[in-house]
């Protein structure tokens, strides 16, 4: 009488594992429309912004502009520094970059002088 002892066989390869991450509850955003009405910007004016880099905006599936929420806040900051300073658009994109900066230098020394990622400007 023999006995017979089941075999386990491993895998001597593995497949690479691919994740794939999927929101259950897809991010609203903006259309094109929705923040020139807003804004009371033309669309044209509001796809140069894109253009410049003065304002962030995704394409959807369909290759339409879709905006943040805080979409047409920004925009009217960049229309406050356009007509309030008299600042032309190149000029906003140097002043946009360098209040993100002093946001972030405020917040690290609001967390207690953390050190910044960012060049040390001495």
């Amino acid at each position: 009488m023999s006995t017979h002892v089941p075999r386990t066989v491993t895998a001597t390869h593995h497949l690479p594992v691919t994740a794939v991450h999927y929101e259950l509850v897809p991010a609203r955003r903006l259309s094109l429309e929705t923040v020139a009405r807003r804004t009371g910007l033309h669309p044209d004016l509001i796809r140069r912004f894109v253009a410049l880099g003065l304002i962030d905006a995704e394409r959807d599936a369909a290759g339409r502009l879709v905006f943040a929420l805080d979409a047409p806040a920004a925009l009217a900051r960049v229309e406050r520094l356009h007509t309030g300073l008299c600042l032309n658009y190149a000029s906003i994109g140097l002043v946009l970059d360098l209040l993100d900066r002093i946001d972030r230098l405020e917040a690290e020394l609001r967390r207690g002088g953390a050190r910044s990622e960012g060049p040390p400007w001495t």
